[in-house]
C-alpha cells in the first residue's frame, strides 16, 4: 500500500502543474440586472465550418469561466430559455496563458417568449447512462407517503429477501450509497435507515451493475446510489409532509419537513422526519429431518409484529463557496428509535406427518434501541474551467444497537399432557465505529481524454457483546451461550482511471484499483483470534460504440468482491427459538465476481442488456439440520462457485399522449453448487420476471401510477424460491398551482409478494412461507413552498434532465 501511495501522490502534484492556464470570465444578467442562472456559454471559432467549441453554464450568480484555448480568433455565444441569442464581437487569443474578463453581458427577453412556459411532458422515468441506469423518483405518485426502502425494493432488477438483503439481477452482494457515500451498514441497519427516510426526499436511484475502478470494490453484483434532492435556486424553499399507512392490522404514520436555503455563497439544507413505523408477518415453517432409524417432522405457525418509534431524525448540511475555485462543506445525520417486536410461534414435532408427539408454545418479545450518528466533511478545488478537480472526503459514523429479549417457552407432551417451562433472557449491546478518508483527482487533458486517480483509507471497529441468561427463577448467566466478539478491519485503496475518445464512434475507459485488507476478529469468550491480510487487484474496462445517432452499444468488464459482514464472522450461537439457532463462521472467505455486460440502446429509449457473472466462493445462508435433536442451525458459508447468465430489456411505450408505460423483462439462469455430508448439491433455475409501470396524466392535475410485477421461480444459494407478484396503484392530485399534493396508494393489492423458500439436502427439507404485510393503504399530504429567485417555467424537460455491519 505504501508503494502505491508513493506512486499516486506525486502524480497529483505533477498534474497540478499542468493545470495552470488562462481563463475567460464574465457574468450574465437579465434586463433588470438579476443574475441569469444556467445560461449556455459557447466559445466558438470565427472560421466557418470549424467544429471547435468549448461550452459551460453560468452559475447561480450568473458567472461563467472558460479555459483559454490555443491561439486563434474566436467569439462567445450566449443562449438561455426565454432570451434572445447574444454574441460578443470576435477577438484574438495569443495563447492559452492569456486571461480576459468580458464583464457583464445583459440578455434580452425573446419577444416571442410566453410569460409562462408550461410543459406537461412526462419526465423520462429511466435513463441509460454509459455506466449506470438512472431511475427518476422525484415527483412520482408512488414516492408519496412511501419510504426510500419501499421505492428501492421495487426498482427494475432489484429484489430484497426476507432478511433485508438486496439482490441485483438475481445476485446478492449489493453495496448501497447515499449521495455517492458508502453507508457501512448491515442489511438490517440499512433497512432501518432507509425505512425512516421518506421517498419524497429522493431525486433518483442510480443502479451501477459494473462500477469503474473509482468506486470501492465491495459489492459483487454492483452498487445502488440513492441521490437526494438538492437545492439549485437562490432563496429559500422546501416542503412539509404528513402521511398515514394501514396494513389491515396496524396503523402507522409519519411527518416531516425539509428546508433548503441558498444565499450568496452558502447552500444549506435540513431534513427533519418523524416516523411511527409498523409491520409484521405471518409465517409457516416446515422441516423434515430424515434419518436412517426415524424421520422427524417439524411444523411451525408464527405471527410477528413490530413498531419503531422515536424522536425525529435530523439531517443537516451546508456547502460554502469560498471563491470560484474552492468549496467546503459538511453534513450531520442523527437518528434514534426504539423498536418493539414480538414473534409468537406454535410448533408441533412428531415422527409422522400431522401426528405430533410434542407441542411447543414459544413467545419472543424484543426491544431494540438504535442510534446512528454520521458526519461528513468534504472539500472541492476547481483547478481550472476545463474540469480539473481535486476533492476530499472525511467520514465518521457511530452506530449502536442495544437489544433486550425475553423468550417464554412451554413444552407439552401431547400424549401425557406434561408441561415444562424454560424461560430465557438476552442482553445484546452492540456498536460499530467507522472512520474513512479519501482524495480524488480528475484531470481532463483535452475534450477527448481524462485521467482520474485517488486514494482511500477506512477503519471499522465492531464490538458485539451478547449475554444469555436462564430466567426461570431469576436471571442466571449461561456461559455456554454468552459471547463477546470484537472485530477490526482496515482497508487501504488506490485507483487510476483513463478515459479516451478514440474517434467519433468509439470511446474507452480503463481502470485498475488495488485494495489491501487487514482484519482481526477476536472472541473474548473463547480466546479465538483470526487475523487476515490480503491484497487484491480489481480491473475494469468500458467501451462505448456509437453505431449511429439512434443506436449505441456499451461493453464492460469488471472484477469485484463481497466481504463477509462483521456479524457473519462471529462464532456466537444466537437464539431464535428452542429449535432454531444462528451461528457465525470465522473461516468465511470473501467471494470474488467477474462480470461482463453488453448494453444496447436504441433511439435513446429502448435498452437491451446481456450479462454474465462468475463468482468464486459464493457466500450464502446454509441450514444445518441436527436430525437427532430436530434442531436447525443457520450459518453463512462458502458454497463453491456460482454462475449467472441473463438478459434484460427496458421498453418504454407511449399508449396515448397522456399515458406512458415502462416495461422491463429479465431472463437469467443461475447455478450454485456445494459439497455437503450427503455429497454434491446443485441448485439451478431458469428465472424470468416482468414489470410494467404506467403513468397517466389526467385533467385537473390528476396523476395515476400503476405498477405490476411478476417474478418466476429462482435459485439463491441453496434455496429455491417460488414465484411472487405485486400490483400497486397510486393517485396524486395537485392543488394551489401544484404547491399542494394529495396522494393515495394501495400496495400489493392481491398479497402476492410472499416469500416461499425451500431447501432439500439428502431428504432433509427446510421450507418457510412468509408474508410481511406488504398490502397496505396510504394517504399523504405535501405542501411545497419557496421564496426567492423564480424561474419562468413551471416544468422543463430536456436531454440534460434525462453494507456490511
Amino acid at each position: 500500500m505504501r508503494k502505491i501511495a508513493f506512486i499516486i501522490l506525486p502524480l497529483f502534484f505533477a498534474l497540478y502543474s499542468f493545470a495552470q492556464s488562462g481563463t475567460l470570465t464574465g457574468k450574465l444578467t437579465d434586463e433588470k440586472g438579476a443574475p441569469l442562472r444556467f445560461g449556455n456559454v459557447s466559445l466558438l471559432k470565427t472560421k466557418k465550418g470549424d467544429p471547435f467549441a468549448l461550452r459551460t453554464l453560468s452559475d447561480s450568480l450568473g458567472a461563467y469561466r472558460l479555459a483559454t484555448p490555443t491561439a486563434g480568433t474566436y467569439f462567445i455565444q450566449f443562449t438561455a430559455i426565454g432570451f434572445s441569442k447574444t454574441e460578443t464581437d470576435s477577438f484574438s487569443i495569443a495563447g492559452p496563458d492569456v486571461s480576459k474578463d468580458f464583464g457583464t453581458t445583459t440578455m434580452k427577453m425573446d419577444a416571442k417568449n410566453m410569460d409562462n412556459v408550461n410543459i406537461t411532458t412526462l419526465r423520462p422515468a429511466i435513463i441509460q447512462r454509459a455506466d449506470r441506469l438512472e431511475i427518476n423518483v422525484e415527483g412520482t405518485a408512488m414516492a408519496a407517503g412511501n419510504t426510500a426502502f419501499g421505492v428501492l425494493s421495487k426498482a427494475p432488477g432489484v429484489f430484497v429477501d426476507h432478511e433485508g438483503n438486496i439482490q441485483l439481477n438475481g445476485k446478492a452482494g449489493v453495496t448501497v450509497m447515499i449521495d455517492g457515500r458508502l453507508t457501512y451498514l448491515s442489511a438490517r441497519d440499512l433497512r432501518n435507515l432507509l425505512e425512516t427516510m421518506p421517498a419524497e426526499n429522493l431525486k433518483r436511484l442510480e443502479i451501477i451493475t459494473n462500477p469503474s475502478a473509482k468506486y470501492d470494490a465491495e459489492g459483487a453484483s454492483g452498487m445502488i446510489n440513492i441521490v437526494l434532492k438538492k437545492n439549485t435556486i437562490q432563496g429559500i424553499n422546501g416542503s412539509v409532509n404528513a402521511s398515514y399507512n394501514y396494513n389491515f392490522k396496524q396503523h402507522g404514520y409519519s411527518a416531516g419537513t425539509n428546508i433548503n436555503l441558498k444565499l450568496g455563497n452558502w447552500n444549506s439544507f435540513a431534513f427533519i422526519d418523524f416516523n411511527n413505523r409498523v409491520g409484521g408477518r405471518e409465517a409457516t415453517f416446515t422441516r423434515i429431518f430424515y434419518g436412517q432409524n426415524k424421520t422427524t417432522y417439524f411444523d411451525q405457525v408464527a405471527t410477528g409484529n413490530f413498531r419503531n418509534v422515536g424522536p425525529p431524525s435530523v439531517r443537516v448540511g451546508t456547502d460554502y463557496d469560498i471563491n470560484a475555485k474552492h468549496t467546503i462543506g459538511g453534513l450531520v445525520y442523527f437518528v434514534t428509535n426504539t423498536g418493539r417486536s414480538d414473534f409468537l410461534t406454535d410448533t408441533y414435532i412428531g415422527n409422522a406427518p400431522k401426528k405430533p408427539a410434542q407441542y411447543i408454545d414459544a413467545d419472543n418479545y424484543n426491544k431494540n434501541t438504535y442510534k446512528n450518528f454520521t458526519t461528513n466533511l468534504h472539500y472541492t478545488f476547481k483547478l481550472d474551467t476545463a474540469g480539473t478537480l481535486l476533492t476530499s472526503d472525511l467520514d465518521y459514523a457511530r452506530i449502536t444497537n442495544k437489544g433486550e429479549g425475553n423468550y417464554y417457552n412451554s413444552f407439552t407432551d401431547v400424549g401425557t399432557g406434561d408441561e415444562t417451562i424454560d424461560n430465557l433472557y438476552t442482553f445484546t449491546p452492540n456498536g460499530y465505529t467507522v472512520r474513512s478518508g479519501k482524495i480524488d483527482f480528475t484531470r481532463p487533458f483535452n475534450k477527448d481524454s481524462k485521467l482520474e486517480m485517488g486514494v482511500k483509507a477506512s477503519k471499522v471497529e465492531s464490538d458485539n457483546d451478547s449475554r444469555f441468561y436462564f430466567n426461570n427463577s431469576g436471571l442466571v448467566l449461561d456461559p455456554q451461550r454468552t459471547n463477546h466478539f470484537f472485530y477490526r478491519e482496515n482497508i487501504y485503496a488506490a485507483y487510476v482511471n483513463w478515459n479516451k475518445n478514440l474517434s467519433q464512434k468509439f470511446s474507452v475507459q480503463m481502470g485498475l484499483r488495488a485494495e489491501q485488507t487487514k482484519s482481526m476478529g477476536q472472541s473474548y469468550t473463547t480466546g479465538q483470534v483470526t487475523n487476515r491480510s490480503y491484497l487484491d487487484w480489481f480491473p475494469s474496462v468500458f467501451v462505448q460504440q456509437k453505431v449511429s445517432e439512434n443506436y449505441g452499444i456499451n461493453y464492460n468488464y469488471s472484477r469485484r468482491l463481497a466481504r463477509p459482514n462483521y456479524g457473519s464472522l462471529n462464532p456466537f450461537r444466537a437464539y431464535r427459538d428452542p429449535y432454531t439457532w444462528t451461528v457465525g463462521n470465522p473461516t468465511l472467505r470473501p467471494s470474488y465476481t467477474q462480470s461482463i455486460n453488453i448494453t444496447q440502446t436504441f433511439r435513446k429509449l429502448y435498452i437491451l442488456q446481456f450479462y454474465y457473472q462468475y463468482t468464486k466462493d459464493v457466500m450464502a445462508e446454509i441450514p444445518i439440520l441436527d436430525v437427532a435433536n430436530a434442531v436447525t442451525v443457520y450459518t453463512t458459508g462458502n458454497v463453491d462457485d456460482g454462475q449467472n447468465i441473463g438478459a434484460s430489456t427496458i421498453v418504454p411505450v407511449k399508449l396515448l399522449k397522456f399515458w406512458d408505460t415502462r416495461n422491463t423483462v429479465q431472463l437469467s439462469h443461475s447455478r450454485f453448487t456445494t459439497v455437503s455430508n450427503v455429497g454434491k448439491v446443485e441448485n439451478k433455475q431458469l428465472f424470468w420476471s416482468a414489470q410494467s409501470v404506467h403513468t397517466i396524466l389526467l385533467p385537473k392535475d390528476f396523476r395515476v401510477e400503476l405498477s405490476f410485477l411478476f417474478r418466476g421461480p429462482a435459485a439463491s444459494g441453496l434455496y429455491h424460491m417460488e414465484a411472487m407478484n405485486w400490483v400497486d396503484v397510486a393517485v396524486k392530485k395537485s392543488f394551489l398551482q401544484k404547491k399542494l399534493d394529495l396522494s393515495m396508494t394501495i400496495s400489493d393489492i392481491f398479497k402476492g409478494y410472499r416469500y416461499l423458500w425451500t431447501t432439500n439436502i439428502g431428504g432433509n427439507v427446510n421450507e418457510f412461507n412468509q408474508y410481511f404485510r406488504f398490502r397496505s393503504l396510504g394517504v399523504s399530504l405535501r405542501y411545497n413552498f419557496s421564496k426567492g429567485q423564480k424561474t419562468n417555467t413551471k416544468q422543463r424537460t430536456g436531454p440534460e434532465e434525462l453494507n456490511r455491519l
